[in-house]
């Protein structure tokens, strides 16, 4: 699964266009590298989301293209 859809659907931001941009600005790193929208996801990846001063690190538990609001945090757990 692309990163970006990734975010969208973990509702961890909450646009994909959003989740694109933040991508290409360099706000966003997939396993400590920084990552591209298009670059793959898959269980176990660690995600940094740099915005402002402030950093959250999630590491993926769960893939699916679709989910409920009430379950999207299922899909991680913050490290």
């Amino acid at each position: 699964m692309r990163i970006d859809k990734f975010l969208k659907v973990s509702r961890l931001i909450k646009r994909r266009t959003v989740a694109k941009d933040a991508c290409d600005a360099g706000r966003i790193f997939l396993n400590d590298k920084p990552a591209k929208a298009g670059a793959e996801v898959s269980v176990g990846d660690t995600i940094t989301i740099r915005f402002g001063d402030r950093e959250t690190k999630v590491r993926v538990l769960e893939l699916s293209n679709t989910q409920k609001k009430e379950e999207a945090q299922n899909m991680y757990e913050v490290v």
